[in-house]
């Protein structure tokens, strides 16, 4: 007796391969940042360890908290849309924003705390790596918020719903990769010691 064929799902890859490809040269680049800035460590480990005292560690843990809310907020947005509940998943992508909007202005006050106190590139290698890392993170920030913007303002349109999501996929990898890289570099940077 044969049994009737079983309809197979084809497992698929969320968002676009080519955003995944320069997610996995971030991670990379990321990568290749936290591993010097482990062996400079480890040639100095009293001057990172007195440098890094000097950094907020409530700022930086409101901060981990606001980019892993934005990073539920994101898909809460996709899981809306999906049901074709744009308006909700507009309201969630807003949230998003707000989250990541708050991150910057906690990362701004944190910068400009520094320079006002005289500390820069050149203050020290744990700084030199403190603003290569953090300004770095910061710009990604930005990016994804912009790419979260167009995606809000496209779903507002109607232009996502149950049968179109890849965009809003694509843009929500690119943000959980930005969380993804907070979450290691708050401890290695503000807490490891």
């Amino acid at each position: 007796m044969s049994q009737p064929n079983a309809v197979t799902e084809i497992p698929y890859l969320a968002g676009d391969l080519a955003v995944w490809l320069i997610i996995l040269a971030e991670l990379l680049t990321f990568g290749i940042f936290f591993l010097s800035y482990a062996f400079a460590r480890t040639f100095d480990v009293a001057l990172f360890n007195a440098s890094q005292t000097t950094l907020d560690l409530n700022s930086g843990g409101i901060n981990t908290a606001l980019l892993i809310t934005g990073s539920w907020c994101v898909v809460r947005a996709v899981q809306a849309v999906k049901r074709d509940a744009s308006a909700v998943g507009v309201r969630w992508l807003m949230a998003a924003l707000v989250c990541g909007s708050g991150f910057v202005v906690i990362k701004l006050i944190e910068f400009s705390a520094k320079a006002d106190a005289g500390i820069d590139l050149s203050t020290n290698s744990f700084y030199m790596f403190y603003f290569l890392l953090t300004a770095f993170h910061f710009f990604h920030v930005l990016a994804a918020m912009v790419f979260l913007s167009i995606l809000l303002f496209k779903t507002r349109a109607g232009r996502y719903g149950s049968q179109d999501v890849h965009a809003l996929e694509t843009g929500a990898a690119f943000w959980h990769m930005v969380d993804l890289l907070w979450i290691v570099l708050f401890p290695l940077i503000y807490v490891m010691r």
